[in-house]
């Protein structure tokens, strides 16, 4: 009983240090997370926009060089370039009080939300998978999830750029079974996308309305190739419980129109983190 006790304190206390040390990792991807919410849909917009101006014969319009990496940050009302000591996850925002130094905008609460939801995402990932392969694996689906979420919410968009290679690294990721056999992965991506792709459909038939993007039967297809098509029906049954709850509560409040459309993205993403953490507590206590 004593040396089961000592295996557990040691557990224990290695998965706190590994928390607190994807904590402080955490919040400096959540820094870099911020980036690519911010710039890939102004990249998805600008090439767009460059290609319909080539088709016709026009100059381009964006001619300059525009990436996760280039241009250095700046803000974005008065294109002042952050000091490098203002760019210090969180503490860069503390410094500022919340405002640019140079015109004196206030700052997107969105940032430090993001970097601080990461930091205790990543902390809550380590303290159930480690930081072998199994949790490296965890915190890259958690930070894809993140970024996907955020961006979704912002414009109603899932980039391909995203949702496709999270699908292919989720199958790769199971090739030995990390989560789930290769075989329940490949099934739960060919599910989770013919699943969403039939209820568009139906709807559509019925409505003459689009009901959800492409983008969110990619985003269900990447979370059943990492974990399983066990995972699909609890994952969308969070997901529209959660929407619903969150849709309902903004109408109440007229913070949205009844007709006004809810990206489901974030839902999705919210229910693959649970799946991802509790799923396996939730089919030990006979709910899932």
């Amino acid at each position: 009983m004593f040396e089961l006790l000592t295996l557990a304190d040691m557990h224990g206390s290695g998965n706190a240090a590994a928390a607190a040390l994807a904590a402080c990792a955490g919040l400096l991807i959540g820094s870099f997370l911020n980036v690519v919410i911010h710039r890939l849909p102004q990249m998805m917009q600008r090439e767009a926009e460059n290609y319909l101006a080539h088709e016709a014969g026009r100059s381009l319009p964006h001619g300059e060089r525009y990436n996760l990496w280039t241009p250095r940050s700046a803000c974005p009302h008065c294109a002042a370039p952050i000091a490098p000591r203002h760019n210090i996850p969180l503490l860069g925002y503390l410094l500022l009080r919340g405002r640019c130094a140079a015109c004196g905008t206030a700052i997107s609460r969105r940032y430090p939300a993001v970097e601080i939801f990461t930091a205790l995402l990543s902390a809550l990932t380590a303290w159930h998978f480690g930081l072998g392969l199994e949790g490296v694996a965890a915190l890259a689906l958690v930070c894809f999830l993140i970024a996907l979420g955020f961006i979704d919410a912002r414009t109603q968009l899932l980039p391909d750029s995203l949702t496709l290679p999270l699908l292919w690294l989720g199958l790769l990721v199971n090739l030995d079974g990390t989560f789930v056999p290769l075989a329940d992965a490949v099934t739960g991506a060919a599910a989770g996308y013919l699943v969403l792709w039939s209820i568009y459909w139906v709807f559509r038939l019925a409505t003459g309305k689009e009901g959800m993007g492409y983008g969110d039967f990619k985003l269900l297809a990447a979370l059943g190739a990492w974990l399983g098509w066990q995972a699909l029906p609890l994952i969308l049954v969070l997901a529209s419980c959660t929407g619903a709850v969150v849709g309902i509560g903004m109408v109440i409040l007229r913070k949205h129109g009844k007709d006004q459309t809810i990206p489901f993205g974030p839902y999705l993403a919210l229910g693959g983190v649970l799946m991802l953490l509790y799923g396996k507590s939730l089919f030990l206590f006979g709910l899932y």
